[in-house]
């Protein structure tokens, strides 16, 4: 995941090279092959490569064309044969593109060719800013699911942009002040409801399919795409569903794997093992061998797990080597307090981010990082729906079909899992209220916490769509995800890759009935017949068995969590004396919740740390 940096002076003054340089070198860690930057008069754009793909072994960025446009990108292009179709059959300075072209080259192309409307024809994980020098017009956008992060910020004459929020913050003109309504937002739901904000007041997200763009000074931000598919799929035979499928992901996990060696997050459940058996299927129809190797945490006394086994299982099948990180000894907020784990926002960090540790175990050996993410909401869905709508329409004989056939079909009985569902009914009852106690009372009412987060908690989907539970689960929260797993947050020159959020592949599971194919998987479980091994393939559907969380607040050692002393920036937000205890708490939520502001109050100190120490070196 290359880093992009870019300043415009409103005012037409010059931009200042040193800053530029000092702002682009910040993101050397995401960016560790090369490091240029280009000013031209009030506009000046930096770059920091990390080459993931074949085809940005020779890439130089900031990338240009006939030096009236230029780009910087955090960019993977797909259905690349496509987009050069058309970009020759409509302009001239097209006609040498080729499959070796790099991808940030494509979208300039497109701008070129399309508009603003040059998104509506690209594919993939994109963040990028094209700079038109004749228009004076700066043009920027992110991809569909918001996998590729963006930030800027105008503030006085400048206006400043980057996928690394940590650089935004090295302008001088970007101040440090705080965006409460963020704060609060993280002690309600863990993370900042309103896509278009950061945790800090001068800074903006650009959230998910929107564009950005300035000229004479005046910004403009719109949405060009919504996840919205209201007519399911209707196929003749079972084969044709899965023939489908298979396709789709086929197409998904081989536009990831442009490169010789990849990393899979591998499971030992169902959609990281499908994954990774698309990736050794391509690999062997290609005759270009890849080098594919598994990355599983597993515990093996802390509670109960068996990933290991089945993920060693699959791993076996697909003749993969496998590395295992051990969790064990893990201690509650164990890495809290590190400089180097301050992230650029507050996260909760009771228990260690393990995909940080994941992708630091897997980025000694590749630079790309595959995961199973994003089938579980795209295949979601509410059975019952199913039957409900087939009685309501007199289709008894219908219902009674698909009835046995739900009930008795392979291992069907064994993964009804009604226990779960009693357990699932009963906690949510028991628990349904979540608001807590020990929000300060003037930072309480000054943002109406209470009306907030019963509106969050209860409101709508603005989109609609076929099966409306699945739309619902794709969108906004995996934004968060994603940027969670960003280089500017982990520090680890990785890119990760989910082929489950392939447009091409998520309008598909999306548009699928409910029945059979959504059935606890029941697509990935026929489609891997004969790919994966039928231990793995049949496995129940599993949850873990205990919390590592709730074990070590039974442990002497966490008791220092109840006795924690605030530092006064936490007092504006949260009211230490009502915080309850959560020593030898059994119930996670609660447990979970009360530790939040635990976690805010690291956050916080190494944020006035960092400050102190940037104001001394001179960078803040």
């Amino acid at each position: 995941m290359s880093g992009f940096i870019g300043i415009l002076c409103l005012d037409g003054g010059p931009v200042d090279r040193t800053l530029l340089e000092r702002m682009t070198r910040s993101m050397a860690v995401r960016g560790p092959d090369a490091i240029e930057i280009w000013c031209e008069g009030s506009v000046g754009l930096g770059h920091a490569m990390l080459r993931t793909t074949r085809e940005s072994a020779k890439e130089r960025q900031p990338a240009q064309l006939d030096r009236r446009l230029w780009i910087v990108a955090d960019a993977r292009i797909d259905a690349r044969a496509e987009l050069i179709s058309k970009l020759k059959a409509k302009s001239p300075s097209a006609q040498a593109l080729s499959l070796s072209t790099p991808d940030a080259e494509l979208i300039l192309h497109a701008y070129d060719v399309w508009g603003g409307s040059c998104v509506d024809h690209l594919l993939g994980d994109f963040s990028f800013a094209v700079w038109d020098t004749r228009k004076k017009h700066l043009f920027c956008a992110r991809d569909q699911f918001g996998v590729k992060p963006f930030y800027y910020a105008q503030s006085g004459a400048f206006f400043i942009f980057s996928n690394s929020l940590d650089c935004i913050r090295m302008h001088p003109a970007v101040s440090s002040e705080l965006n409460d309504l963020a704060i609060a937002d993280f002690l309600l739901f863990d993370g900042n409801q309103d896509p278009n904000t950061t945790t800090f007041a001068d800074i903006q997200r650009l959230p998910d399919a929107h564009l950005l763009s300035v000229e004479q000074g005046a910004k403009s931000i719109r949405r060009y795409w919504e996840l919205s598919v209201t007519t399911p799929i209707h196929f003749s035979r079972d084969e044709e569903y899965i023939e489908r499928f298979r396709e789709l992901l086929d197409l998904a996990v081989s536009d990831r794997m442009r490169t010789d060696r990849a990393g899979i997050m591998l499971s030992g459940g169902l959609d990281s093992t499908t994954v990774a058996a698309s990736a050794r299927r391509i690999s062997s129809r290609n005759g270009t061998p890849v080098d594919l190797r598994g990355y599983t945490e597993v515990f093996k006394h802390l509670i109960p797990h068996e990933e290991g086994k089945y993920a060693t299982i699959a791993a076996d099948a697909l003749q993969m080597p496998i590395e295992f990180l051990v969790s064990d000894d893990w201690k509650i907020f164990q890495l809290a307090d590190r400089p180097e784990r301050q992230t650029p926002e507050p996260t909760h960090t009771a228990w260690p981010n393990i995909t940080h540790d994941l992708l630091s175990l897997g980025g000694s050996q590749n630079r790309v990082i595959l995961t199973g993410y994003g089938a579980d909401p795209a295949l979601s869905g509410r059975i019952t729906v199913h039957f409900r709508e087939l009685i309501k329409r007199m289709q008894v004989g219908r219902a009674l079909h698909d009835a046995a056939r739900y009930f008795f079909t392979e291992g069907r009985l064994s993964r009804l899992y009604l226990k779960k569902r009693w357990r699932l009914l009963i906690h949510s009852k028991k628990n349904a209220a979540g608001y807590p106690p020990w929000l300060n009372e003037d930072f309480e009412s000054r943002w109406k916490l209470r009306d907030r987060f019963e509106h969050i908690n209860h409101g709508n989907s603005t989109v609609t769509g076929f099966r409306q539970e699945a739309i619902d689960n794709m969108l906004p929260a995996w934004t968060d995800l994603f940027e969670a797993g960003d280089p500017g947050v982990t520090h680890v020159p990785v890119e990760i890759r989910h082929p489950f959020f392939d447009l091409r592949l998520a309008s598909f599971l999306i548009a699928l009935p409910r029945f059979p194919w959504c059935s606890d998987k029941e697509l990935l479980r026929e489609a891997g017949r004969g790919a994966l091994p039928e231990k793995v393939r049949l496995r129940r559907k599993s949850t873990l068995p205990g919390d590592p969380l709730i074990v070590l607040l039974k442990r002497p050692e966490s008791a220092w969590v109840d006795r924690f002393e605030p530092i006064p920036e936490l007092e504006k937000y949260v009211e230490r004396s009502r915080i309850p205890k959560v020593v030898d708490e059994k119930d996670l939520w609660t447990g979970w919740v009360h530790l939040r502001p635990l976690s805010l109050n690291f956050w916080l100190r190494g944020l006035y740390r960092h400050a102190k120490v940037g104001r001394r070196g001179g960078e803040w």
